[in-house]
């Protein structure tokens, strides 16, 4: 667990790093893109996830490797110099804590707030934009959707901003009810 918050306490000193100089440069937008791809890209690939985060590969091996995943993504020079600098730092392992961290600071910079939504199917556009209707008239931000998809939930959403979480996922009440006909 201490490496946990040791992790996450380098991830934020090298986001902040990367947002100032994006800052100073005018391309924050254009290297939060990259790194959302990049996001999606290592969630997609269990191959270029071990890439990242396998010891065993030597940084010149993440390098190569990153040097050609970036090059295909067309991606911005702030973006490609920072992914070769936490390669040759053996630092490419916390790039998904560091994009979280990145993504934050942007988010609050435009005044957006992060909503993590859970459904148990896909959710239409409509109610994607309905959603984010309804989290911007209660929290007069910007909400900033991040979805996922839990079959398990029978039906309803599981909906996290910040420390506050609202429940009204069908497998959430059949366990209250569950536990209510049980007297407990």
């Amino acid at each position: 667990m201490a490496d946990q918050g040791q992790n996450s306490t380098i991830a934020g000193r090298y986001a902040t790093a990367v947002f100032e100089l994006a800052v100073d440069e005018g391309t924050v937008d254009a290297v939060a893109a990259d790194l959302g791809q990049l996001k999606s890209m290592i969630k997609a690939s269990p191959d270029l996830a071990r890439l990242v985060r396998a010891p065993v590969f030597s940084h010149d091996d993440q390098k190569k490797g990153m040097a050609a995943i970036l090059s295909r993504m067309s991606a911005n020079p702030l973006t490609t110099q920072f992914v070769f600098l936490l390669a040759a730092k053996r630092r490419l392992f916390i790039l998904a804590d560091i994009i979280a961290a990145f993504d934050a600071m942007v988010a609050r910079r435009k005044g957006e707030i992060r909503a993590e939504v859970t459904s148990a199917r896909p959710l239409s556009d409509a109610e994607l934009a309905k959603l984010k209707d309804v989290l911007k008239s209660k929290l007069a931000r910007e909400p900033r959707l991040e979805t996922h998809v839990d079959p398990s939930l029978l039906g309803g959403l599981i909906v996290k901003v910040g420390s506050r979480m609202i429940d009204s996922s069908i497998r959430t009440k059949l366990a209250g009810l569950r536990t209510a006909m049980r007297g407990h």
